[in-house]
C-alpha cells in the first residue's frame, strides 16, 4: 500500500528531545515500511526515517528560532500533500483538523488520528461541522466530549519492541514529561516528599509554563529528595525509567493517553496514576501499576509496588502496546477506507500502480 503519513512540523520525527506525537508517527512508520508497504513521510528536514522524506521545513519549528508562524509551515507542507495525493493509496493526517476544509472538499482517502486533548469548547462544533471525515481515536476516553463525528478506529500507541529493555529498577520515583499545571509535578514532589523517598525529575519547561516553573515548581526544587534534570532524549530515557521504583502519572486533566506509561511499562516499571482520561484503559490496576485518586492513596500504593512482578510488567507491554500491534490496527483500517472509495478512484489508483509497475519493469 501506498501510505503518506503527515506529521507536525515542530518536533521532527523522531523528536530529538520531547515530543509525544512525532515520537508515534516515527514508530509507525518505520513498522510500515518494515511490513513492506511503501511510506512517504512528510516531516521536518532534520527527521530520521527509512521511508521517503518530503520536507515540510527545515528544521523542527520548537528548535528553529527563526520561526514566528508554524501555521505558515503547515500550510505549506499541506499544499504538497495535495498536489502529490494522487500518488497515495491512503493520506494519515496526524495534525489536528487544518486540512479538513481541503480533504473534504478534494474527497479524498484520509483519516486522521486526533493526539490531543478534544474538551475544548471550541472543539465540537468544528468537528461536527466536519462530521464526514474519518477519525481516529488513541482512547475510548479521549472520544466523549465530542458526540457524535466519524469515529474509523480507535487505536492505542506502541512502541518497538526492542527500544526499552525490562530492568530491576531501584529506589527512586521518576516524573518524565513536561512542567505544565495538568501535569501535576507538584503533586508528584508531594507523593515524594511524603512517602521518603526520591524523585527525579526529567522535564521540559515550555515557554507558555516558564512562569509556572518559576513560581510554583521551582521552590519545590529545593528539597533534598527532588532532583531536576531537565529535558532528556530518547538515549537516556531507558536507563531513567528503567532504574526506577516506580513512575509517578498523577495528571490532573483528561489525558489523552499518556506515552510515558507505556514507556515505563515497557522497562518493567510499575505506574502511579490519577485516575483521570484515558488511565483506566492502560493501566491494569494491581498488575502494571496502581490507579489511585489522592495522594495519601499514591503514597499508600508505592508500599504496594515491590509486590507487583516486573516481569509482568513488560509482558503486558508486549502483549498491547507494541508498534507491530499499532501498525495492524492502522493498516486493517487503511484497508476498509480503500474498500470503500467510489469505483472510480479505486480503479484510477490500481492505473497509477500499473503505471509505475511497468515503469519499474521497464527500468530494469
Amino acid at each position: 500500500m501506498r501510505i503518506a503519513q503527515i506529521a507536525p512540523l515542530y518536533e521532527s520525527v523522531p523528536p530529538q528531545l520531547y515530543g509525544g506525537t512525532e515520537r508515534v508517527v516515527s514508530y509507525l512508520t518505520e513498522e510500515l515500511v518494515r511490513l513492506g508497504h511503501k511510506v512517504t513521510l512528510f516531516a521536518s528536514g532534520d527527521s530520521v526515517t527509512s521511508a521517503r522524506l518530503e520536507k515540510g521545513c527545515r528544521q523542527a519549528l520548537r528548535l528553529a528560532q527563526a520561526c514566528v508562524d508554524p501555521l505558515a509551515h503547515h500550510t505549506v507542507m499541506l499544499d504538497t500533500v495535495l498536489t502529490m495525493a494522487e500518488q497515495f493509496d491512503i493520506l494519515h493526517f496526524h495534525t489536528d483538523y487544518t486540512h479538513f476544509p481541503a480533504t473534504r472538499a478534494l474527497q479524498l482517502p484520509t483519516v486522521t488520528t486526533l493526539h490531543g486533548r478534544l474538551d475544548l469548547p471550541d472543539l465540537r462544533p468544528l468537528y461536527q461541522r466536519f462530521d464526514r471525515e474519518r477519525l481516529v481515536s488513541i482512547s475510548q476516553s479521549q472520544r466523549e466530549p465530542l458526540g457524535r463525528v466519524n469515529w474509523v478506529g480507535n487505536v492505542y500507541h506502541g512502541l518497538p519492541p526492542n527500544l526499552y529493555r525490562l530492568q530491576s529498577g531501584g529506589d527512586y520515583l521518576a516524573f518524565l514529561g513536561r512542567i505544565s499545571p495538568e501535569k501535576r509535578p507538584d503533586r508528584a514532589i508531594s507523593i515524594a516528599v511524603k512517602a521518603g523517598m526520591k524523585l527525579k525529575i526529567a522535564a521540559k519547561v515550555d515557554p507558555v509554563d516558564r512562569v509556572y516553573f518559576e513560581n510554583t515548581i521551582k521552590p519545590l526544587l529545593n528539597h533534598p529528595n527532588v532532583e531536576f534534570l531537565g529535558e532528556i532524549g530518547e538515549a537516556k530515557k531507558n536507563d531513567f525509567l528503567g532504574h526506577a521504583y516506580a513512575y509517578l502519572f498523577p495528571i490532573d486533566w483528561p489525558e489523552p493517553f499518556g506515552l510515558a506509561m507505556i514507556e515505563a511499562m515497557a522497562c518493567g516499571t510499575p505506574t502511579i496514576a490519577f485516575r483521570c482520561g484515558s488511565i483506566p484503559e492502560l493501566i491494569d490496576h494491581g498488575v502494571t501499576g496502581f490507579i489511585v485518586e489522592s495522594e495519601e492513596e499514591a503514597v499508600n500504593a508505592l508500599k504496594r509496588v515491590a509486590h507487583l512482578s516486573r516481569a509482568r510488567c513488560r509482558a503486558t507491554f508486549e502483549r498491547r502496546f507494541t508498534a507491530c500491534r499499532m501498525a495492524k490496527d492502522y493498516l486493517n483500517i487503511y484497508d476498509a477506507i480503500v474498500e470503500d472509495l467510489p469505483v472510480s478512484r479505486t480503479v484510477h489508483s490500481m492505473e497509477l500502480s500499473t503505471t509505475t509497475l511497468s515503469s519499474t519493469t521497464v527500468m530494469s
